[in-house]
């Protein structure tokens, strides 16, 4: 079995124990908006990460206190918190997110393997105003149906993919928001060249593009950025940093205009 394969057999277990349980889930909770406040801005904008480990990279940082991280991407200029809530292959929980969202003014994403109704209404109710939706996780029609469910929820959503073949299946819902993972999660190898290679197949202008994962210096946030991304999505430099504010010095950069026009 590939990685995603085991994450998303066992992801399977944890919505069959959601729907045994039966839980009525309080979904009054209010959205920040996200992709406004992305594609209004002249910078590039971050979305951080709080990220304790993962299945590639092993332990990262596991002592982590989600409330006062998120407090901090706050105040160097994050755009949106991105939390890892899986707990077996990366340590995260709900509990983080909720604890998160309680506490910043910005949107938290619930960066997650979604594959069913129930987690999304899980993650609204912990306080998510964006969900990811992963191509290489889904059928097309559970994407389509997923996408649908979350978007009449009030949340935004960023459907990402790695390959052409799922941003095919994800550009026949012609999405506000694209993710394009540098990381293979089949094997969990990165490349910065996914995010060229894919976005220069997004033809529409009004949808935004960001690139994740693999992001770590200046140049890259400059090759993502050349490429067509407006925010980048950026987990383990941030929580390897010694130093945020310099690291978030680094790697912001002002954008330049996307050339639909020209292709």
């Amino acid at each position: 079995m590939t990685i995603l394969e085991k994450i998303i057999a066992h992801k399977q277990m944890e919505v069959d124990k959601l729907l045994k349980e039966a839980r009525l889930f309080d979904m009054s909770k209010q959205s920040v908006p996200f992709k406004n406040r992305v594609t209004t801005s002249n910078e590039v904008q971050i979305i951080s990460e709080i990220k304790r480990s993962s299945p590639s990279k092993g332990d990262i940082n596991t002592e982590v206190h989600p409330v006062t991280l998120a407090k901090q991407y706050e105040a160097y200029g994050a755009v949106a918190i991105s939390v890892l809530t899986d707990t077996v292959f990366f340590k995260g929980s709900m509990k983080d997110l909720q604890a998160v969202a309680e506490v910043v003014q910005i949107p938290v994403l619930c960066k997650d393997f979604i594959i069913h109704t129930v987690q999304i209404d899980q993650a609204k109710a912990a306080g998510a105003s964006i969900i990811l939706l992963i191509a290489a996780a889904l059928s097309k029609q559970k994407l389509h149906e997923l996408y649908q469910y979350a978007t009449e929820k009030g949340l935004e959503v960023i459907c990402e993919v790695h390959q052409m073949e799922e941003l095919e299946a994800i550009l026949e819902l012609d999405p506000a928001i694209i993710g394009i993972n540098n990381r293979n999660l089949k094997t969990f190898e990165v490349d910065l060249q996914t995010t060229v290679k894919l976005a220069s197949h997004i033809k529409n202008k009004n949808t935004l593009i960001i690139s994740e994962s693999g992001i770590s210096t200046r140049s890259d946030a400059l090759l993502a950025r050349d490429a067509g991304a407006e925010a980048l999505l950026i987990g383990e430099t941030l929580m390897r940093s010694t130093n945020l504010f310099e690291t978030y010095h680094t790697l912001k950069v002002s954008k330049v205009r996307r050339m639909h026009d020209a292709r």
